[in-house]
C-alpha cells in the first residue's frame, strides 16, 4: 500500500519561509517522479514543482520559480519543497504526488498516488 505523508505546513507572514516534507512508503521511491501541487480555495489544483528520479532535473511553475526549491533524498524516501519569499497568493493546500513510471509530467492526472495535503497560509 502506497502512502505519501506531507508535513511542514503552517501560518507564516509574507516574505517568510516554510519547508514541506513528504515521506513515501510502499513504492520504489528512487524510480518515481515526485511532484508538488497546490489548491487554493475556489481554484483548481495547479502544478508547483517536479523532481525526476535519479536526477537533479527539476522543473517549476513560473509563479514559484526562483522562490521555491524541490529536492529529494532517495535514502530517506522523502521529497521536500523549500518555499522562500512567500506571498499571500501562495496560500493553499499543498499536495505531494508520485508517478511510479518515472516520466516527466506536470499534469496531475498522470500521478497515481497523492498525499492528504498540508495547509500553507501566508498572511499579508
Amino acid at each position: 500500500q502506497v502512502q505519501l505523508v506531507e508535513s511542514g505546513g503552517g501560518l507564516v507572514q509574507a516574505g517568510g519561509s516554510l519547508r514541506l516534507s513528504c515521506a513515501a512508503s510502499g513504492l520504489t521511491f528512487s524510480h518515481s517522479t515526485m511532484g508538488w501541487f497546490r489548491q487554493a480555495p475556489g481554484k483548481e489544483r495547479e502544478f508547483v514543482a517536479v523532481n525526476l528520479p535519479y536526477s537533479y532535473n527539476r522543473y517549476y511553475a513560473d509563479s514559484v520559480k526562483g522562490r521555491f526549491t524541490i529536492s529529494r533524498d532517495n535514502a530517506k524516501n522523502t521529497v521536500y519543497l523549500q518555499m522562500n519569499s512567500l506571498r499571500p497568493e501562495d496560500t493553499a493546500v499543498y499536495y505531494c504526488a508520485a508517478d511510479a513510471s518515472g516520466s516527466y509530467t506536470t499534469t496531475g492526472s498522470r500521478y497515481e498516488y497523492w498525499g492528504q495535503g498540508t495547509q500553507v497560509t501566508v498572511s499579508s
